[in-house]
């Protein structure tokens, strides 16, 4: 054998550590200048090509107490494996990421504040659910005007398909999606059509089936999470746990040619120290930027309506360069659908879409009626800029955590989702789409999982009910995320993109992503050069990007909510050019007026 594969694994509580290769064992030694770290012992070579392999610890004790705490006889899965083709809780395989012959070179991403970005889930997208299947969708997506794909998280799980946030193997492609292979055809598919490709990690929390990381190490410390036990960022033996994330970033960017990461629900990273997770996170990012040339980025998922998370951790901020933002979907939301329940309560009035596009946050330091308590706090414009905040009317959350999965377009008019998509391709924010949404698919997007163990999957199906309590939401709506029929109905039927008013909306949001693309006012980076007007009695809402501020100049997205015919200011004082409509041809009769027709919507250069 060669030195093709190294077996090297964190175990710092184990006092022998043996590697089953192939069936026969091969006793490992500590590493001296790694303290923890344990490779192949003196005499024994690494493996070559393709095994199966996994790691047996003997005598494992409490560093603390020295305590003998366990004893673990069982063959495990590496923490750090990068194949599991039997499943999370089998042997795990060697992948060699080199083997793959890249033709990206002269790729350069696009920059954010410029892109639309797309979200998907690839076991639905296609009939198939792989990443092979969903290359053949990419000229579409090119056609739409996407700019990069968001990819749900990919990591190994423990079932036939799942949303992706119950991984358990971190540094693995899931077989079911076509494995690591798969994902660096798909990434260098992507690149070649001119489409960037971000990755969602979850580093907060892991799956409830198959995580054997606390037999090696401390991957976790007293406390929990929506989502389960706090990762170990600050406690005792945290510094392993640090760098198993850090090391995964780098892998995405290194072996898989990622271009930027979504990182999920970063307010669970639960960090005491002196300079946080994210900022080296961030610093990852940066190094492999610098290494490459390339635009990368990290996007957070924050729900703490913090500016700090986008400030440059030099300026003291978390180093993100963007994140979601949530506020700004509640708020349209509510604008085009009415609804009102729970959390979108707060957001009851098309003032507070208008509030949203000058403030980013709608709680800034407000009282939130949902949390019970104030929330957020101001932007400073000088420091943040529109394009860092990523906004949309749907998301594998806002639609999947919905009591039957249902999306916008099957709770209103095809003209209402018209405007909607109108507003979202004109808002200053970088624009998100979530897959089936460009053509108002009929399929619903739900909840679902496929845990094997019967008491797991009972548990799941009773707690996703008593979760709807405060949305007001009929329980009996709920569907069982375990039977397989609510995985089958959430796969998108791409028979229907060019019938009726699919094909409308599709045609849609490709002009408007087209239009948003050739016109500078709507990407803009100044907040001064926006204005919006309202009116809830009226049910219209505008805004006005303009070159610079209080121009006279400018491209207005007018929007009449209402059921009868309405006359809306356009904010300036030429006669108005259309540069599009969502319905009937708006009337331009009356100076410094639009007039449009009921549940339409209008740009307008002016």
């Amino acid at each position: 054998m060669t030195n093709d594969h190294r077996f090297d694994v964190w175990a710092p509580h184990a006092r022998e550590v043996t590697v089953r290769v192939e069936g026969v064992d091969h006793p490992m030694a500590g590493l001296a200048e790694r303290p923890g770290w344990w490779t192949l012992a003196d005499g024994e070579q690494a493996a070559s090509g393709t095994v199966r392999y996994g790691y047996l610890l003997t005598k494992v004790f409490d560093e603390g107490t020295a305590k003998e705490r366990t004893s673990v006889s069982d063959v495990l899965p590496d923490p750090r494996s990068r194949r599991q083709p039997q499943g999370v809780h089998e042997l795990s395989c060697t992948f060699d990421p080199d083997a793959f012959q890249w033709d990206d070179a002269a790729w350069q991403p696009p920059l954010l504040k410029d892109s639309v970005l797309y979200e998907l889930h690839p076991g639905t997208f296609t009939p198939e659910g792989t990443l092979d299947s969903a290359i053949e969708k990419l000229d579409y997506l090119a056609d739409l005007g996407v700019d990069y794909v968001e990819l749900l998280p990919v990591n190994g799980f423990n079932g036939d398909h799942n949303w992706g946030y119950d991984g358990v193997a971190w540094y693995t492609v899931d077989e079911s999606y076509g494995g690591p292979e798969a994902y660096q055809r798909f990434v260098a598919a992507c690149h070649a059509k001119g489409i960037g490709v971000i990755q969602d990690v979850v580093y907060n929390h892991l799956g409830p089936s198959g995580n054997y990381l606390p037999l090696f190490a401390d991957y976790f410390k007293p406390g929990a999470s929506s989502w389960g036990d706090l990762v170990n960022l600050d406690d005792w033996g945290s510094d392993g746990v640090r760098e198993y994330i850090l090391d995964n970033v780098t892998m995405w960017l290194r072996d898989y040619h990622v271009d930027g990461f979504r990182l999920d629900a970063v307010h669970a990273l639960a960090d005491s120290r002196a300079k946080h997770i994210l900022q080296e996170i961030a610093e990852r990012v940066a190094t492999e930027s610098e290494r490459t040339g390339k635009n990368l980025f990290t996007i957070a998922e924050s729900d703490l309506n913090d500016p700090r998370m986008i400030i440059p951790a030099e300026e003291h901020g978390q180093g993100m360069d963007a994140q979601w933002l949530d506020d700004v979907h509640h708020a349209a939301h509510v604008a085009f659908t009415g609804e009102t329940q729970g959390y979108y309560g707060d957001f009851d009035s098309l003032h507070a879409l208008e509030k949203t596009m000058h403030t980013a946050y709608f709680h800034n330091g407000t009282y939130s009626t949902f949390r019970g308590r104030s929330h957020g706090r101001e932007i400073n414009p000088s420091e943040v800029f529109p394009w860092q905040f990523v906004t949309f009317l749907q998301n594998h959350d806002q639609v999947g955590n919905r009591a039957a999965g249902d999306r916008m377009n099957h709770t209103v008019s095809a003209d209402r989702v018209l405007c909607a998509a109108t507003w979202l391709m004109t808002q200053p924010f970088t624009p998100m789409l979530f897959m089936g949404e460009e053509f108002g698919a009929s399929t619903p997007w739900q909840f679902f999982t496929a845990h094997p163990e019967p008491e797991l999957g009972k548990a799941v199906a009773e707690g996703r009910k008593a979760e709807f309590a405060s949305m007001a939401w009929d329980h009996a709506s709920v569907p069982d995320p375990q039977d397989p029929q609510t995985f089958e109905r959430s796969k998108l039927n791409w028979d229907e993109v060019h019938r009726g008013d699919h094909e409308r909306i599709f045609t849609a949001y490709r002009d408007l992503i087209a239009l948003r693309r050739t016109t500078p006012e709507l990407t803009s980076q100044d907040w001064a050069t926006m204005a919006t007007q309202a009116s809830d009695d009226e049910q219209w809402f505008v805004l006005k990007r303009m070159s610079e501020p209080e121009s006279e100049h400018g491209v207005v997205t007018a929007i009449n909510l209402s059921d009868h015919e309405r006359e809306l200011p356009v904010m300036g004082g030429h006669a108005p050019q259309v540069l599009f409509a969502s319905g009937a041809e708006p009337g331009l009769d009356t100076p410094g007026k639009v007039t449009l027709a009921p549940n339409t919507a209008a740009v307008l250069r002016v």
